[in-house]
């Protein structure tokens, strides 16, 4: 039973870690730069859902109106949170990524660390500290047990990789982020707009991590401080990694594995003590044997 409930646990939170490594893969597939400050947009849902709640007082909803209270303050929030996050993402990649267009790796990189170490300072000064914040609101209350937050979750995952899936193979503009990515040059002779099509590509991405924040709070962690997205976001890049960084299955694949891996660690006392090493140690086999990830594909780079 025990086992059972670990998997169940471990499914759960392979689907939060996969909804955000979609936001890395879909960023290094496109715009192929790495977001290190990705995990912290996730801090920035949090403190939305916050800032929500204690604002309109809904967080309490469920005292006085039962169950279909709680669902329609999450429901709200959830969506407020959403909007917060696309708009971050969409000034983040204007004020921050787009001047360096062109530049090395390196610069990004630093100014990716940066962008991650400001919006945790900026949550510092709101709080005046980096205390654990709660979130009553996602305290148990008939509706997120184990079981429906389980669901939720994996449902949510399913459902987005399928609707990225589809909006990349169908839409127009999903057919011009293949261009970008295939050939930025040649995709913007063609007409394509390649700013505008990174742009939408943060703001999809960021629009995912506040939604997996959000089922990260549902399943139990009902407290947000500066650096709460900072272990989810290394996680799921490692999971995007695993499954192979720029793709859509890959990422929901290597999510729910690292899933899985991280929770079957903790049925063992010894081996939960080293679940971050074991699943760090993982990445580096599966980069030793498939260096493009186990649903990746190598690609050759025109000289």
């Amino acid at each position: 039973m025990e086992f059972l409930e670990k998997l169940i646990l471990g499914i759960s939170d392979g689907g939060i870690y996969a909804m955000i490594a979609l936001g890395y893969t879909m960023v290094y597939g496109i715009a192929k730069m790495l977001n290190f400050a990705h995990g912290d947009v996730i801090m920035v849902g949090g403190y939305s859902i916050l800032i929500f709640f204690n604002t309109t007082g809904l967080g309490f909803a469920y005292e006085a109106t039962g169950i279909r209270g709680t669902i329609f303050a999450s429901l709200i929030a959830l969506v407020v949170s959403v909007i917060v996050c696309t708009l971050l993402g969409i000034v983040i990649e204007k004020l921050a990524y787009k001047p360096l267009r062109g530049s090395s790796p390196l610069a990004v990189l630093i100014t990716a660390i940066g962008v991650s170490m400001l919006l945790q300072s900026i949550a510092q000064l709101y709080r005046k500290g980096s205390n654990a914040v709660p979130i009553y609101q996602f305290k148990p209350t008939g509706i997120f047990d184990i079981t429906m937050a389980t669901v939720f979750t994996l449902g949510m995952s399913i459902v987005v990789m399928f609707s990225l899936t589809m909006f990349v193979k169908r839409s127009k503009t999903g057919r011009a982020m293949i261009a970008v990515s295939e050939d930025k040059g040649a995709a913007q002779l063609m007409g394509i707009n390649v700013n505008n099509i990174i742009m939408i590509t943060f703001a999809i991405g960021s629009a995912l991590a506040a939604l997996a924040g959000f089922c990260s709070l549902a399943t139990g962690s009902s407290f947000v401080q500066p650096g709460y997205g900072s272990m989810p976001g290394i996680k799921a890049f490692t999971a995007a990694v695993i499954g192979g960084i720029g793709s859509i299955p890959g990422a929901m694949l290597g999510g729910i594995l690292l899933g899985i891996i991280e929770n079957l660690c903790m049925l063992n006392d010894t081996l939960a003590n080293y679940k971050d090493a074991i699943e760090f140690s993982i990445l580096i086999i599966v980069l030793l044997i498939k260096p493009a990830g186990l649903l990746g594909k190598k690609r050759r780079e025109k000289v």
